[in-house]
Protein backbone atom coordinates (compact mmCIF):
# COMPACT_ATOMS: atom_id res chain seq x y z
CA UNK A 1 0.00 0.00 0.00
CA UNK A 2 2.90 2.29 0.96
CA UNK A 3 4.45 2.06 -2.28
CA UNK A 4 1.44 2.47 -4.29
CA UNK A 5 0.58 6.01 -2.43
CA UNK A 6 4.23 7.14 -3.19
CA UNK A 7 3.57 5.82 -6.96
CA UNK A 8 0.57 8.16 -7.55
CA UNK A 9 1.58 10.88 -5.27
CA UNK A 10 4.60 11.11 -7.38
CA UNK A 11 2.52 13.06 -9.86
CA UNK A 12 0.54 15.05 -7.29
CA UNK A 13 3.68 16.65 -5.95
CA UNK A 14 5.52 17.29 -8.92
CA UNK A 15 2.97 20.63 -8.93
CA UNK A 16 5.33 22.28 -6.28
CA UNK A 17 8.39 20.43 -7.73
CA UNK A 18 7.82 22.40 -11.23
CA UNK A 19 10.21 25.25 -12.33
CA UNK A 20 8.54 28.44 -12.20
CA UNK A 21 6.34 29.70 -15.05
CA UNK A 22 4.34 32.44 -16.10
CA UNK A 23 0.43 32.09 -16.59
CA UNK A 24 -0.81 34.74 -19.26
CA UNK A 25 -4.60 36.73 -19.88
CA UNK A 26 -7.41 36.68 -17.36
CA UNK A 27 -7.71 34.53 -14.36
CA UNK A 28 -9.58 31.31 -13.98
CA UNK A 29 -11.88 31.89 -10.97
CA UNK A 30 -12.56 28.94 -8.35
CA UNK A 31 -15.33 29.72 -5.88
CA UNK A 32 -15.13 28.70 -2.15
CA UNK A 33 -18.79 28.45 -0.61
CA UNK A 34 -17.78 27.33 2.66
CA UNK A 35 -18.23 28.10 6.95
CA UNK A 36 -15.15 29.85 7.15
CA UNK A 37 -16.65 30.62 10.39
CA UNK A 38 -19.22 28.92 13.07
CA UNK A 39 -19.22 24.92 13.32
CA UNK A 40 -17.73 23.92 10.31
CA UNK A 41 -14.55 26.46 10.22
CA UNK A 42 -12.18 23.50 11.65
CA UNK A 43 -12.91 21.39 8.73
CA UNK A 44 -13.79 24.28 6.08
CA UNK A 45 -10.96 27.07 6.69
CA UNK A 46 -8.23 24.21 6.19
CA UNK A 47 -9.88 22.91 3.34
CA UNK A 48 -9.50 26.48 1.83
CA UNK A 49 -6.53 27.30 2.85
CA UNK A 50 -5.31 23.81 1.19
CA UNK A 51 -6.80 25.01 -1.63
CA UNK A 52 -5.16 28.16 -1.69
CA UNK A 53 -1.72 26.05 -1.66
CA UNK A 54 -3.49 24.22 -4.68
CA UNK A 55 -3.87 27.31 -6.65
CA UNK A 56 0.02 28.83 -5.79
CA UNK A 57 1.38 25.24 -6.94
CA UNK A 58 -0.65 25.86 -10.00
CA UNK A 59 -0.08 28.95 -10.82
CA UNK A 60 3.89 28.66 -10.29
CA UNK A 61 3.57 25.69 -12.87
CA UNK A 62 2.25 28.18 -15.55
CA UNK A 63 -1.83 27.99 -14.79
CA UNK A 64 -4.32 26.06 -16.51
CA UNK A 65 -4.85 26.41 -19.93
CA UNK A 66 -2.27 28.61 -20.07
CA UNK A 67 -4.48 31.37 -17.48
CA UNK A 68 -3.64 31.53 -14.01
CA UNK A 69 -5.93 30.61 -11.12
CA UNK A 70 -7.50 33.37 -8.72
CA UNK A 71 -9.28 31.89 -5.67
CA UNK A 72 -12.32 33.85 -4.37
CA UNK A 73 -13.80 32.93 -0.32
CA UNK A 74 -17.16 33.84 0.83
CA UNK A 75 -18.08 32.97 4.45
CA UNK A 76 -21.65 30.86 4.71
CA UNK A 77 -21.01 31.01 8.60
CA UNK A 78 -21.68 27.10 8.74
CA UNK A 79 -25.56 28.19 8.19
CA UNK A 80 -26.45 25.87 5.18
CA UNK A 81 -29.17 28.73 4.12
CA UNK A 82 -26.48 30.73 3.74
CA UNK A 83 -24.55 28.79 1.15
CA UNK A 84 -26.95 29.76 -1.86
CA UNK A 85 -26.20 33.34 -1.46
CA UNK A 86 -22.29 32.58 -1.16
CA UNK A 87 -22.37 30.13 -4.01
CA UNK A 88 -24.02 33.21 -5.91
CA UNK A 89 -21.81 35.75 -4.86
CA UNK A 90 -18.86 33.57 -6.12
CA UNK A 91 -20.40 33.13 -9.15
CA UNK A 92 -20.76 36.55 -9.89
CA UNK A 93 -17.36 36.89 -10.05
CA UNK A 94 -16.46 34.69 -12.56
CA UNK A 95 -16.38 31.38 -10.47
CA UNK A 96 -15.70 28.03 -12.89
CA UNK A 97 -15.74 25.84 -10.05
CA UNK A 98 -17.32 26.28 -6.41
CA UNK A 99 -15.26 24.76 -3.26
CA UNK A 100 -18.59 23.59 -0.81
CA UNK A 101 -18.53 22.80 2.82
CA UNK A 102 -17.19 19.46 3.86
CA UNK A 103 -20.33 17.70 4.83
CA UNK A 104 -23.72 16.52 2.69
CA UNK A 105 -26.20 18.47 4.92
CA UNK A 106 -24.23 21.89 5.26
CA UNK A 107 -22.81 22.02 1.34
CA UNK A 108 -25.92 20.73 -0.88
CA UNK A 109 -27.62 23.76 -0.78
CA UNK A 110 -24.50 25.65 -1.97
CA UNK A 111 -24.14 22.86 -4.45
CA UNK A 112 -27.01 23.16 -5.83
CA UNK A 113 -26.79 26.49 -6.94
CA UNK A 114 -23.59 26.02 -8.44
CA UNK A 115 -24.81 22.94 -10.51
CA UNK A 116 -27.77 25.24 -11.40
CA UNK A 117 -25.40 27.68 -12.88
CA UNK A 118 -23.79 25.16 -15.13
CA UNK A 119 -20.80 25.00 -12.86
CA UNK A 120 -19.18 22.12 -11.21
CA UNK A 121 -19.69 21.94 -7.71
CA UNK A 122 -16.58 20.24 -5.54
CA UNK A 123 -16.71 19.08 -1.53
CA UNK A 124 -13.57 18.84 -0.06
CA UNK A 125 -14.84 16.13 2.17
CA UNK A 126 -18.52 15.66 2.06
CA UNK A 127 -18.51 11.85 2.45
CA UNK A 128 -21.88 10.85 2.58
CA UNK A 129 -22.47 9.39 -0.64
CA UNK A 130 -25.92 11.29 -1.63
CA UNK A 131 -23.26 13.98 -2.07
CA UNK A 132 -22.82 13.24 -5.66
CA UNK A 133 -25.08 12.71 -8.97
CA UNK A 134 -27.81 11.14 -6.93
CA UNK A 135 -28.51 13.45 -3.79
CA UNK A 136 -27.17 17.02 -5.31
CA UNK A 137 -26.55 16.42 -9.15
CA UNK A 138 -24.20 14.77 -12.21
CA UNK A 139 -22.19 18.13 -11.37
CA UNK A 140 -21.47 17.45 -7.77
CA UNK A 141 -18.15 15.62 -7.05
CA UNK A 142 -16.73 15.16 -3.56
CA UNK A 143 -12.78 14.34 -2.70
CA UNK A 144 -14.14 12.33 0.51
CA UNK A 145 -14.01 8.91 1.15
CA UNK A 146 -17.43 7.56 1.06
CA UNK A 147 -19.37 6.30 4.76
CA UNK A 148 -19.17 2.88 3.41
CA UNK A 149 -15.22 2.71 2.83
CA UNK A 150 -14.58 4.73 6.10
CA UNK A 151 -17.23 1.88 8.20
CA UNK A 152 -16.03 -0.84 6.60
CA UNK A 153 -12.38 0.08 6.95
CA UNK A 154 -12.78 0.68 11.07
CA UNK A 155 -14.78 -2.40 11.22
CA UNK A 156 -12.12 -4.27 9.54
CA UNK A 157 -9.46 -2.81 11.40
CA UNK A 158 -11.74 -3.45 15.19
CA UNK A 159 -11.96 -7.10 13.91
CA UNK A 160 -8.10 -7.41 14.25
CA UNK A 161 -7.09 -6.23 17.18
CA UNK A 162 -6.98 -8.63 20.16
CA UNK A 163 -10.02 -8.62 22.54
CA UNK A 164 -12.27 -5.85 20.52
CA UNK A 165 -14.77 -9.14 19.89
CA UNK A 166 -17.96 -6.76 21.62
CA UNK A 167 -18.61 -3.17 20.42
CA UNK A 168 -21.15 -0.54 22.11
CA UNK A 169 -21.99 1.70 19.56
CA UNK A 170 -22.29 5.55 20.02
CA UNK A 171 -23.97 7.54 17.38
CA UNK A 172 -24.34 11.63 16.65
CA UNK A 173 -27.46 11.84 14.60
CA UNK A 174 -27.12 15.68 13.95
CA UNK A 175 -26.04 14.88 10.48
CA UNK A 176 -26.37 12.08 7.30
CA UNK A 177 -22.91 11.44 7.59
CA UNK A 178 -22.34 10.15 11.14
CA UNK A 179 -25.84 8.07 10.50
CA UNK A 180 -24.43 6.55 7.67
CA UNK A 181 -20.80 5.93 9.33
CA UNK A 182 -22.69 4.01 11.90
CA UNK A 183 -24.39 1.84 9.75
CA UNK A 184 -21.67 1.05 7.08
CA UNK A 185 -19.93 0.55 9.99
CA UNK A 186 -22.45 -1.67 11.86
CA UNK A 187 -22.94 -3.91 8.77
CA UNK A 188 -19.61 -4.79 7.64
CA UNK A 189 -19.31 -5.65 11.64
CA UNK A 190 -22.15 -8.28 11.66
CA UNK A 191 -20.44 -9.72 8.81
CA UNK A 192 -17.44 -10.58 11.00
CA UNK A 193 -18.33 -10.67 13.96
CA UNK A 194 -22.16 -11.47 14.22
CA UNK A 195 -25.10 -9.64 15.68
CA UNK A 196 -24.91 -10.81 18.99
CA UNK A 197 -21.18 -9.14 19.47
CA UNK A 198 -22.77 -5.74 19.52
CA UNK A 199 -23.59 -4.98 23.34
CA UNK A 200 -25.95 -1.79 22.69
CA UNK A 201 -26.34 1.24 20.66
CA UNK A 202 -27.25 5.16 21.49
CA UNK A 203 -27.34 8.13 20.13
CA UNK A 204 -27.49 12.10 20.91
CA UNK A 205 -26.86 15.30 18.96
CA UNK A 206 -24.16 16.52 18.78
CA UNK A 207 -25.39 20.58 17.83
CA UNK A 208 -27.90 20.13 20.80
CA UNK A 209 -27.13 18.00 23.04
CA UNK A 210 -24.64 19.70 25.70
CA UNK A 211 -24.44 16.28 28.04
CA UNK A 212 -24.72 13.01 27.62
CA UNK A 213 -24.82 11.39 31.22
CA UNK A 214 -27.95 9.39 30.61
CA UNK A 215 -26.26 7.90 27.33
CA UNK A 216 -22.98 7.67 29.76
CA UNK A 217 -25.15 5.65 32.42
CA UNK A 218 -26.79 3.57 29.53
CA UNK A 219 -23.38 2.49 27.91
CA UNK A 220 -21.96 1.65 31.73
CA UNK A 221 -25.45 -0.78 32.24
CA UNK A 222 -25.82 -2.02 29.13
CA UNK A 223 -22.63 -2.34 27.72
CA UNK A 224 -20.37 -3.75 30.91
CA UNK A 225 -19.52 -6.60 28.35
CA UNK A 226 -18.24 -4.37 25.32
CA UNK A 227 -14.65 -4.08 24.92
CA UNK A 228 -14.66 -0.99 22.64
CA UNK A 229 -16.66 1.93 21.85
CA UNK A 230 -17.66 2.75 18.13
CA UNK A 231 -18.30 6.58 18.45
CA UNK A 232 -19.30 8.33 15.56
CA UNK A 233 -19.34 11.72 16.64
CA UNK A 234 -19.50 14.81 14.70
CA UNK A 235 -18.74 18.32 16.79
CA UNK A 236 -18.47 18.97 20.43
CA UNK A 237 -16.32 16.53 20.63
CA UNK A 238 -13.73 17.43 23.73
CA UNK A 239 -16.91 18.28 25.84
CA UNK A 240 -18.20 14.75 24.96
CA UNK A 241 -14.92 12.71 25.12
CA UNK A 242 -13.90 14.50 28.85
CA UNK A 243 -17.48 13.32 29.86
CA UNK A 244 -17.02 10.13 29.42
CA UNK A 245 -13.69 9.78 30.61
CA UNK A 246 -14.66 11.51 33.71
CA UNK A 247 -17.83 8.98 33.97
CA UNK A 248 -15.16 5.98 34.35
CA UNK A 249 -15.17 4.54 30.93
CA UNK A 250 -11.82 3.97 30.04
CA UNK A 251 -12.82 1.14 26.76
CA UNK A 252 -10.61 1.98 23.49
CA UNK A 253 -12.66 4.37 21.70
CA UNK A 254 -12.87 4.29 17.85
CA UNK A 255 -13.53 7.12 15.25
CA UNK A 256 -13.43 8.57 12.07
CA UNK A 257 -12.11 11.59 10.63
CA UNK A 258 -15.16 13.99 11.97
CA UNK A 259 -13.30 13.76 14.75
CA UNK A 260 -9.72 14.54 14.04
CA UNK A 261 -8.36 17.79 15.03
CA UNK A 262 -6.18 19.56 17.29
CA UNK A 263 -8.99 21.68 18.28
CA UNK A 264 -10.78 19.81 20.95
CA UNK A 265 -7.51 17.63 22.67
CA UNK A 266 -7.09 20.51 24.79
CA UNK A 267 -10.22 19.54 26.48
CA UNK A 268 -9.14 15.68 27.00
CA UNK A 269 -5.26 16.26 27.56
CA UNK A 270 -4.35 12.76 28.54
CA UNK A 271 -6.65 11.65 25.51
CA UNK A 272 -5.66 7.44 26.02
CA UNK A 273 -6.99 4.36 24.05
CA UNK A 274 -8.57 6.95 21.16
CA UNK A 275 -7.93 5.25 17.57
CA UNK A 276 -9.11 7.62 14.36
CA UNK A 277 -8.61 7.16 11.07
CA UNK A 278 -8.06 10.47 8.82
CA UNK A 279 -6.40 11.80 5.99
CA UNK A 280 -3.58 13.14 7.05
CA UNK A 281 -1.76 13.36 10.07
CA UNK A 282 -1.37 17.26 11.44
CA UNK A 283 1.30 16.18 14.39
CA UNK A 284 4.50 15.87 12.35
CA UNK A 285 4.33 12.46 11.97
CA UNK A 286 2.89 11.37 8.52
CA UNK A 287 4.28 8.19 7.19
CA UNK A 288 3.92 9.83 3.84
CA UNK A 289 6.75 12.16 2.49
CA UNK A 290 4.79 14.04 0.60
CA UNK A 291 1.89 14.63 2.58
CA UNK A 292 5.00 15.57 5.50
CA UNK A 293 5.89 18.26 3.04
CA UNK A 294 2.76 19.83 2.19
CA UNK A 295 2.13 20.76 6.11
CA UNK A 296 5.38 22.03 6.46
CA UNK A 297 4.44 24.21 3.40
CA UNK A 298 0.99 25.09 5.18
CA UNK A 299 3.09 25.69 8.16
CA UNK A 300 5.22 27.74 6.26
CA UNK A 301 2.70 30.05 4.50
CA UNK A 302 -0.36 30.37 7.36
CA UNK A 303 2.23 30.89 10.07
CA UNK A 304 0.30 27.81 12.28
CA UNK A 305 0.26 24.08 11.58
CA UNK A 306 -2.80 22.56 10.05
CA UNK A 307 -5.71 21.83 12.54
CA UNK A 308 -7.06 19.00 11.09
CA UNK A 309 -5.76 16.64 8.43
CA UNK A 310 -8.69 17.90 6.33
CA UNK A 311 -6.95 20.39 4.24
CA UNK A 312 -5.37 17.60 1.95
CA UNK A 313 -9.07 17.40 0.67
CA UNK A 314 -8.83 21.11 -0.48
CA UNK A 315 -5.78 20.61 -1.80
CA UNK A 316 -6.96 17.77 -4.03
CA UNK A 317 -10.33 19.17 -4.60
CA UNK A 318 -8.68 22.01 -6.65
CA UNK A 319 -6.22 19.92 -7.78
CA UNK A 320 -9.16 17.45 -9.43
CA UNK A 321 -10.65 19.59 -10.98
CA UNK A 322 -7.55 20.77 -12.60
CA UNK A 323 -6.95 17.41 -13.79
CA UNK A 324 -10.39 17.49 -15.22
CA UNK A 325 -10.37 20.32 -16.90
CA UNK A 326 -6.68 19.69 -18.34
CA UNK A 327 -8.49 16.14 -20.12
CA UNK A 328 -11.13 17.82 -21.41
CA UNK A 329 -8.76 21.30 -22.69
CA UNK A 330 -11.79 23.32 -21.92
CA UNK A 331 -14.01 24.95 -18.70
CA UNK A 332 -17.16 23.09 -20.03
CA UNK A 333 -18.57 21.74 -16.84
CA UNK A 334 -20.19 19.10 -19.11
CA UNK A 335 -16.64 17.96 -20.30
CA UNK A 336 -14.96 18.49 -17.40
CA UNK A 337 -17.62 16.32 -15.53
CA UNK A 338 -16.99 13.83 -18.38
CA UNK A 339 -13.31 13.92 -18.09
CA UNK A 340 -13.38 13.48 -14.15
CA UNK A 341 -15.62 10.10 -14.45
CA UNK A 342 -13.00 8.40 -16.19
CA UNK A 343 -10.25 9.06 -13.46
CA UNK A 344 -9.24 5.79 -12.34
CA UNK A 345 -6.86 5.73 -9.77
CA UNK A 346 -6.31 9.49 -10.71
CA UNK A 347 -2.95 10.48 -8.76
CA UNK A 348 -3.86 13.04 -6.65
CA UNK A 349 -2.12 14.59 -3.42
CA UNK A 350 -3.58 11.64 -0.83
CA UNK A 351 -3.60 8.96 -3.55
CA UNK A 352 -5.46 7.31 -6.22
CA UNK A 353 -9.22 8.79 -6.73
CA UNK A 354 -12.00 7.34 -8.68
CA UNK A 355 -15.12 8.26 -10.14
CA UNK A 356 -17.94 7.09 -12.74
CA UNK A 357 -20.71 8.25 -13.96
CA UNK A 358 -22.85 6.68 -11.48
CA UNK A 359 -20.49 7.66 -8.20
CA UNK A 360 -18.41 11.07 -7.87
CA UNK A 361 -16.78 9.70 -4.39
CA UNK A 362 -14.09 7.10 -3.66
CA UNK A 363 -15.26 4.10 -2.02
CA UNK A 364 -11.70 2.32 -1.41
CA UNK A 365 -9.33 4.95 -1.27
CA UNK A 366 -6.82 4.49 1.83
CA UNK A 367 -6.93 6.31 5.56
CA UNK A 368 -3.92 6.82 7.91
CA UNK A 369 -5.08 5.10 11.17
CA UNK A 370 -3.38 6.70 14.11
CA UNK A 371 -3.61 6.27 18.35
CA UNK A 372 -3.44 8.26 21.01
CA UNK A 373 -1.72 7.77 24.30
CA UNK A 374 -1.05 10.20 27.02
CA UNK A 375 -2.60 12.88 24.34
CA UNK A 376 -0.16 12.45 21.84
CA UNK A 377 -0.92 10.66 18.32
CA UNK A 378 1.20 7.83 16.66
CA UNK A 379 0.87 6.39 13.34
CA UNK A 380 -0.26 2.81 13.14
CA UNK A 381 -0.40 3.12 9.46
CA UNK A 382 -2.66 3.70 6.13
CA UNK A 383 -4.99 1.04 5.31
CA UNK A 384 -8.26 0.05 2.75
CA UNK A 385 -11.28 -1.60 3.45
CA UNK A 386 -11.33 -4.79 1.97
CA UNK A 387 -15.14 -4.99 1.61
CA UNK A 388 -17.25 -2.28 0.70
CA UNK A 389 -21.16 -2.20 0.21
CA UNK A 390 -22.16 -0.05 -2.48
CA UNK A 391 -24.21 3.06 -1.49
CA UNK A 392 -28.04 2.49 -2.00
CA UNK A 393 -29.98 5.31 -3.27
Amino acid sequence: MKHLLAAVGAAALSIALAGSAVAEGDPIVIGVASGQTGTLAPWDQGAARGAELAVDDINAKGGLLGRPLKLVVRDTKSDPSLGPTAALEVLDEGAEMVLVACDYDFGAPAALATISAGKIAMASCAADPKFGVQGVGPLAFTMALATNGQGALLAEFAAEQAGWDKVYIMQDTAIEYTKSLCENFRKRWVDLKGEDSIVGEDTWNGLNDNAISGQISRMKSAGGDAKFVMWCGFTNNGSMMRQVRSAGIDLPILASESMDGSHWIEAVPDLSDFYIAVYASIWGNDPEPRIQTFMERYKEKFNEPAKMGHVVTGYTAVEAWAHGVEKAGSLDAEAIKAAMETFNNEPLLTGGATFTPELHINLTSPMLMMKATGGKFESIGRRAAQTVYPPQF
